[in-house]
């Protein structure tokens, strides 16, 4: 099981510090509705993070893992071909910004939302296509280690506390303390408005890297 969670431990990483959903985060506690929407994206985020990595792992056990000559072939091509596909987002949304910061125009209306349409956001971002990439590596690399069910179940909770880690720590941060919480959130929302191009491309970059490393090792 170690060696399973050292191989998501980075994609969760990835997830946790993808820069749309702390924005959304940020914003929704900078508005009026911040308690009621703060803990409906929550619920809507963590959810969302567990019913997909889910999805993929149930998904990936359809791939032949083992083969006379070749073992887990099939797998170490869906490893690569994710890894290559988060490499080519890096390179699609580094050249799409040419190293700008700001933010989507749509974020813009996250302040105003209430907790119903915060949840069904919080679902919905776990549906994006660098998102939907990072599950499906973290799915079939559970599906490579031959875990039982209850280890797999334990690694997809594992997962999905470290990848909404930086939803739920401001979330919480700012119920238990909203006025320091409050400095905090707008010096956050500034940096990440200015920076989350070049995180962005950094980490789909690296991990799309590592992706291809763990299917290359399976050949």
């Amino acid at each position: 099981m170690w060696e399973s969670l050292g191989s998501i431990l980075p994609i969760a990483v990835a997830v946790a510090f993808s820069s749309v959903p702390i924005l959304a985060t940020v914003l929704i506690l900078l508005s009026p509705n911040r308690v009621r929407s703060g803990v409906a994206f929550l619920i809507g985020w963590v959810v969302g993070i567990a019913a997909v990595l889910t999805t993929f792992v149930l998904l990936a056990q359809a791939l032949p893992v083992r083969r006379a000559v070749h073992p887990q072939v099939a797998l170490a091509v869906a490893l690569i071909v994710v890894g290559l596909g988060l490499i080519v987002l890096a390179v699609v949304s580094g050249r799409r910004g040419h190293g700008k910061g700001g933010m989507p125009r749509w974020l813009t209306a996250v302040g105003s939302i209430g907790p119903a349409r915060a949840a069904g956001l919080a679902l919905l971002l776990n549906i994006r296509p660098k998102a939907i990439l990072l599950s499906a590596a973290a799915g079939l690399s559970l599906r490579g280690t031959g875990l039982n069910a209850a280890d797999t179940a334990l690694l997809v909770v594992i997962f999905t506390v470290i990848a909404a880690s930086t939803v739920v720590g401001p979330i919480v941060f700012s119920l238990l303390s909203p006025d320091r919480a409050g400095v905090w959130l707008r010096a956050t929302r500034s940096w990440i408005e200015k920076n989350n191009r070049t995180v962005t491309v950094l980490i789909l970059f690296l991990i799309g890297v590592v992706v291809v490393g763990d299917g290359i090792s399976r050949l």
